[in-house]
């Protein structure tokens, strides 16, 4: 698989959804899906205490143990199909998602600045991978305000890796992220969007 394919005219685009545990990605997700999302989440228990921590989202119940998935289809301005893989956030998954980069065209990194460090594992994979990406700040809330230049500062990412304020929730916000990610994946020299086999 490689990073964009040609199906019946329609370019398909393969973008990941990355970042620490809690951050918003099923959220993201489900909310821009033209499709009922794959979602392989369970519920968290007293086993996974030690290994998962909660602080800042004490109302979580659930959580991705393999990935998400979701589909957008846009015809303008020309027919492009988005495939979303969402990964899980907790390290012990981290192992998993050199398979779900694979073939991808871009990443949108999701942090939370109540717990930004959960996220920058996410930065660090993609740019050891070449891959472009975007860090996008889910704003919360209860979260602490942080500026963008903050953001930025915090996870010592390129000046061109694009950094935005989104709200997971929305639909429109979410497309915001995406069309920014494919403008920015076909300006970066490094990602030599090819045509993948069908």
């Amino acid at each position: 698989m490689t990073q964009v394919s040609q199906v019946s005219e329609r370019a398909i685009v393969k973008v990941v959804v990355a970042g620490g545990f809690g951050v918003g990605k099923t959220t993201a997700i489900g909310a821009i899906s033209d499709i009922p999302p794959l979602r392989t989440e369970e519920l968290l228990t007293e086993r996974s205490t030690a290994t998962d921590s909660l602080q800042g989202i004490e109302a979580k119940v659930a959580t991705t143990v393999a990935f998400d998935f979701g589909r957008v289809g846009w015809d303008v301005p020309e027919p492009i199909e988005l495939y979303l893989f969402g990964t899980p956030g907790q390290p012990r998954f981290w192992s998993f998602w050199h398979d779900l980069a694979h073939g991808a065209f871009g990443a949108i990194v999701l942090t939370d600045t109540r717990r930004i460090d959960t996220s920058f594992h996410a930065a660090d994979f993609f740019e050891q991978l070449g891959l472009p990406f975007l860090i996008a700040v889910n704003q919360f809330p209860d979260a602490a305000p942080r500026t963008l230049a903050e953001v930025r500062e915090a996870f010592d990412v390129d000046d061109r890796v694009p950094v935005m304020f989104c709200d997971a929730r929305n639909p429109d916000s979410v497309a915001s992220l995406l069309l920014a990610l494919i403008q920015h994946a076909l300006q970066t020299p490094s990602s030599n969007p090819s045509l993948l086999e069908a």
